[in-house]
């Protein structure tokens, strides 16, 4: 993976927690003031369907690029998840022709469990709606290290 982010032109970016089964979306208002979950995106094997998903959400949220959480360990080094993460993060670019940045995801599904704690959801209601908390979690930490003007370096860590 290369060390600089993805340049995104101004507009609504969507910030994706994939997972091979589940994958969390959330978009950002087009002046990147707030992040927003929508539901998330039950994954396929079927490329064509991920596909025309995905070129769907492009055309109906009117978006700019993506924000792709990148799994890696606590350390800060790459996980086992995060060569598919980045094969993924591939495909979406040349699927859609907009532009994906990675951010680092350490602990947002924790922090998104935590979100949901105190509901009083079922657990099928939280699980159905972690994913896409978490993609909001990461799309916010990414939005706020845009707004302060951080160096283009490796994604860091959202604790930090």
């Amino acid at each position: 993976m290369s060390d600089l982010p993805a340049a995104m032109p101004a507009g609504r970016i969507a910030g994706i927690d994939y997972g091979r089964k589940r994958i969390g979306i959330a978009v950002c208002d087009a002046g990147r003031i707030i992040a927003s979950p929508l539901p998330q995106h039950a994954a396929t094997a079927d490329a064509a369907a991920e596909a025309a998903f995905f070129r769907r959400l492009v055309s109906e949220e009117e978006l700019v690029g993506f924000v792709v959480g990148l799994p890696v360990h606590a350390d800060g080094s790459d996980s086992r998840m995060s060569v598919e993460v980045e094969r993924f993060g591939g495909w979406l670019a040349a699927t859609t022709g907009l532009p994906v940045a990675f951010h680092d995801e350490r602990y947002t599904s924790v922090e998104a469990a935590g979100k949901l704690a105190g509901l009083g959801l079922s657990r099928g209601r939280k699980k159905a709606r972690a994913d896409s908390i978490a993609a909001q979690i990461l799309l916010t930490a990414w939005l706020e290290s845009q707004a302060e003007g951080a160096p283009a370096r490796r994604p860091g860590a959202l604790d930090g």
